[in-house]
């Protein structure tokens, strides 16, 4: 029997609340209703999903790899209704996702002598929002900075750059040309609730400070609730009068890739890879500190 997406949107609802009456107050659908297709999902698949009992709602085995499978599966589901809807507006465009501190006009601007007649759209993504956007078709492609969750995605690095570290403007290596990881050890970080292995994360406490953004960092970091990092081409975008950059020569470097979904194949998607390989070097360019040291300078 093939697998009802509704009962299965029904059953993460669920399974993410752990509670049938909020999920259903969520889903703005009578319990009872909402009890019935998850007993009709779980006669479909064979096997129960839930456990029900004076202590609550629970997943079984089962029900967690169905949570886990769910959501990519989900995510296509709504990638195909938006391109279809596209498809039948009879429109041409690219929407293409991208970090902070990430240009991406020299590979517009080549894409664009190419297909002239499509229109490319960008739009800002934050690290919570690279996997998610790609695999529910809110953006085509998107310039992604790792770690990334790369199931379901086609993953191409581009560069690296180095990174730099995010100092509040009084803090005793504010001022210095360089510093080591180990002149910061035991430094806590603000950081973003990324994956457990990010290389940053290691040598530093956990300020409690979770982060989305290069802007709420900037502003946790002048309030004096830690250090960050970021990579350097950040700081050509972003700067705060509170706030001071200073390089990590021996810090892991950031990786920049472009991501696109593995279901994806157009030729349109293609030749704005393409693009954007062959303008790397420049886009890499964008962020170089020496480059906006001589800016600032020269604009002071």
């Amino acid at each position: 029997m093939d697998l009802d997406l509704r009962k299965l949107r029904y059953f993460v609802a669920v399974a993410d609340r752990l509670h049938f009456g909020r999920a259903a107050d969520e889903l703005h659908i009578a319990q009872p209703v909402l009890s019935r297709q998850i007993r009709a999902l779980e006669h479909d698949l064979g096997t129960p999903l839930l456990t029900r009992d004076s202590h609550g709602v629970a997943l079984t085995d089962a029900g967690r790899q169905l949570l886990t499978d769910a959501g990519p599966l989900l995510a296509s589901a709504q990638a195909v209704r938006r391109r279809v809807t596209v498809a039948a507006r009879g429109s041409r465009r690219l929407m293409v996702g991208f970090r902070a501190g990430i240009a991406v006009t020299g590979a517009v601007r080549r894409f664009a002598e190419r297909h002239p007649e499509v229109l490319v759209d960008v739009q800002r993504i934050e690290w919570d929002d690279q996997a998610p956007m790609l695999l529910d078709g809110r953006i085509d492609v998107g310039y992604v900075r790792l770690p990334i969750d790369e199931t379901g995605l086609r993953v191409i690095p581009l560069y690296t750059e180095p990174r730099v570290a995010v100092l509040p403007s009084g803090h005793r290596l504010a001022g210095k040309e360089q510093v080591t990881e180990a002149d910061l050890a035991g430094e806590p970080l603000v950081w973003h609730a990324g994956p457990s292995n990010h290389p940053t994360r290691r040598p530093h406490p956990d300020s409690g400070y979770r982060v989305r953004g290069v802007d709420e960092t900037l502003e946790h970091v002048a309030a004096g609730r830690g250090i960050s990092f970021v990579a350097r081409s950040t700081t050509v975008f972003h700067t705060h009068p509170e706030v001071a950059f200073v390089p990590v020569p021996d810090l892991a470097p950031d990786e920049v890739c472009l991501a696109v979904p593995e279901s994806r194949t157009s030729p349109v998607i293609d030749d704005f890879i393409t693009a954007a390989q062959a303008t790397a070097d420049i886009t890499a360019e964008c962020g170089n500190y020496e480059m906006w040291r001589r800016g600032r300078r020269q604009a002071g």
